[in-house]
């Protein structure tokens, strides 16, 4: 028995507008909808999350997640340049002993994304 893949469930209020940040800042394309349902697929580079207003047997206040989104990516400086001015940041771009470049920002819901970007074999 394996495990073939794990895809993040993001539960909002702010349905329309998870979708359109995903898309928007971040580049996802919305794969699959059911407005009715509240509940779309999002994909990009073969990473996948699904968003979801949350259902009637689960409380729900707001969102909260104790973790992080942690992507990995072949260019932060990049991706930071082009989100910098348009999340709210959790801390800037920083190269770090562990040789890795990262950044996060909060979504528009208050999830943390994290991005990093191995730099063992960085030639710069």
């Amino acid at each position: 028995m394996g495990l073939l893949k794990l895809t993040p469930m993001m539960w909002t209020d702010q349905f329309r507008e998870t979708i359109d940040f995903y898309k928007t800042h971040l580049g996802f394309d919305c794969v699959s909808m059911d407005a009715d349902l509240g509940w779309a697929a999002m994909q990009r580079d073969g990473i996948e999350l699904m968003i979801s207003r949350p259902n009637e047997h689960t409380p729900f206040d707001r969102p909260t997640f104790t973790g992080t989104f942690y992507f990995v990516t072949d260019d932060a400086s990049t991706l930071w340049k082009q989100l910098k001015d348009k999340a709210k940041i959790v801390y800037p771009l920083e190269d770090f002993e562990w040789q890795m470049r990262e950044f996060a920002i909060y979504d528009n819901n208050g999830y943390m994304l994290q991005f990093g970007q191995d730099i063992s074999t960085d030639q710069e």
